[in-house]
């Protein structure tokens, strides 16, 4: 069986998440700007949700989550932010 294609955010939200995700570190600018060129059509609202939990740590605490010298731990150790970083590492 077939599962049905999660919906897309909004362009409105799509356009709020993408101010929101400009970061103080050109490494995670890159990182990002990478993740949304692999979503010309649009971002899930679970990859939205990931993505918005990532985007309240600060700059190098983020860094290294996505060079892998941590793990999500506390709130942000949901399958939202397991799922943005697993795309956000690659």
């Amino acid at each position: 069986m077939v599962e049905a294609a999660e919906a897309l955010i909004d362009e409105r939200a799509l356009s709020k998440l993408r101010w929101r995700c400009r970061r103080g570190l050109l490494e995670n600018d890159i990182l990002i700007e990478r993740f949304f060129n692999r979503h010309p059509d649009g971002i899930s609202a679970t990859l939205a949700e990931g993505l918005t939990a990532l985007m309240d740590l600060a700059d190098n605490d983020l860094l290294d989550l996505l060079l892998r010298r941590k793990e999500p731990s506390g709130e942000i150790d949901t399958a939202a932010v397991h799922k943005v970083l697993a795309e956000l590492r690659t």
